[in-house]
């Protein structure tokens, strides 16, 4: 089976299951709700305030739906043993591997810009005259930053799964790195930090930062952990039985 019929195997697979489609959903809607409360809630008068993260603040939430939308997809192989049926439909691994990747990362990468569009639309009505001060060409970085870094870490995610094989594993390590221990190595290890996934790909969402990382070096630090992640993933799909 060529790429394009796999791609469309694969398709079918993320379309027909609530919960694929429930985590793109979640990611629009977590990334948006999250950004408006904390619009509200946001003190402006703090000398560090910046109305461009200010407004995509609920990205730290959506990227947690983003992340399970990666793994899911990727977890139901092994869970509900259709790996078996795939690989027999589609022997070159590789490409299988490939056609999934790709199924994952298209429509989180058009989900990623309506949200990110959403996002910058409601977090500027919340935020109203504190976020006068957005140029058009920060706001577009920040919607498009938006969607390529949710795009990142789904795959990231993706990859992890398809290493370790087990979608709760990964869960269990990334959830409670993206929520608790970045921001806590952040305050200890200074410059260090700015190489963390989470934390160089958000800069693409700040009108200004201080690190070594600007916004698209951030991203592209980003996709070097996607890149590293779906490496190891596609090793061990090819060294490990279905």
């Amino acid at each position: 089976m060529g790429f394009a019929p796999a791609l469309h195997s694969e398709w079918i697979k993320i379309r027909t299951l609530r919960s694929l489609v429930g985590g793109l959903c979640a990611v629009l809607l977590a990334t948006v709700g999250f950004s408006a409360l904390a619009g509200v809630a946001t003190a402006t008068d703090a000398d560090d305030f910046d109305p461009l993260f200010a407004a995509f603040f609920g990205v730290n939430f959506g990227q947690i739906a983003a992340v399970a939308f990666g793994t899911t997809a990727v977890s139901a192989e092994f869970q509900t043993g259709t790996l078996r049926v795939s690989l027999a439909v589609v022997p070159q691994r590789g490409r299988w591997f490939a056609a999934k990747l790709t199924a994952i990362a298209l429509p989180v990468l058009a989900v990623g810009l309506t949200t990110g569009l959403v996002t910058l639309v409601v977090g500027s009505a919340v935020l109203g005259e504190k976020a006068a001060g957005l140029s058009m060409s920060e706001s577009l970085r920040g919607v498009v930053g938006c969607a390529v870094y949710l795009t990142l870490m789904a795959l990231l995610a993706a990859g992890l799964t398809a290493l370790l094989r087990s979608g709760a594993a990964v869960l269990s390590i990334l959830v409670p790195f993206l929520l608790i221990v970045s921001f806590v190595i952040g305050d200890l290890s200074g410059d260090v930090a700015d190489f963390l996934p989470d934390r160089a790909g958000q800069v693409a969402l700040r009108t200004r930062w201080d690190g070594v990382l600007g916004p698209w070096t951030g991203l592209a630090v980003t996709a070097v952990w996607a890149l590293a992640a779906v490496a190891a993933g596609a090793w061990r799909v090819r060294r490990r039985d279905a």
